[in-house]
């Protein structure tokens, strides 16, 4: 899913065309975030509280958020969850404030 879905928090792509096997990528995902949520009651993926797992799949979160990738009501509430964490507003607000271009990358490749 990385390679076809690439981080970028900045970014927003709606109806990005999706590869079968980023597709397959999500499914499972998405049973994986269900199946927690339903074992452990939420609203993080192993209870009330945000564990390292929830950590873990943040940047799934801003990926399925910026390609616009449908995903079931019960992982778009999850979603929400993980973006309303302080330390994702702060994530967010820092990368929007990034130059658009950095010398440095240009200067490596």
């Amino acid at each position: 899913m990385r390679s076809s879905l690439p981080m970028n928090i900045k970014a927003h792509f709606p109806n990005f065309k999706l590869w079968s096997r980023a597709r397959s990528d999500i499914d499972r995902i998405e049973a994986i975030w269900t199946e927690c949520l339903e074992t452990y009651g939420g609203p993080y993926l192993f209870g009330a509280k945000p564990c390292m797992a929830d950590a873990m799949f943040a940047p799934v979160v801003t990926r399925f958020i910026t390609y616009g990738v449908e995903i079931d009501e019960v992982c778009v509430a999850y979603c929400d969850t993980i973006m309303a964490l302080p330390a994702m507003k702060e994530w967010v607000a820092s990368a929007e404030a990034e130059p658009d271009d950095i010398d440095e990358l240009d200067a490596e490749f």
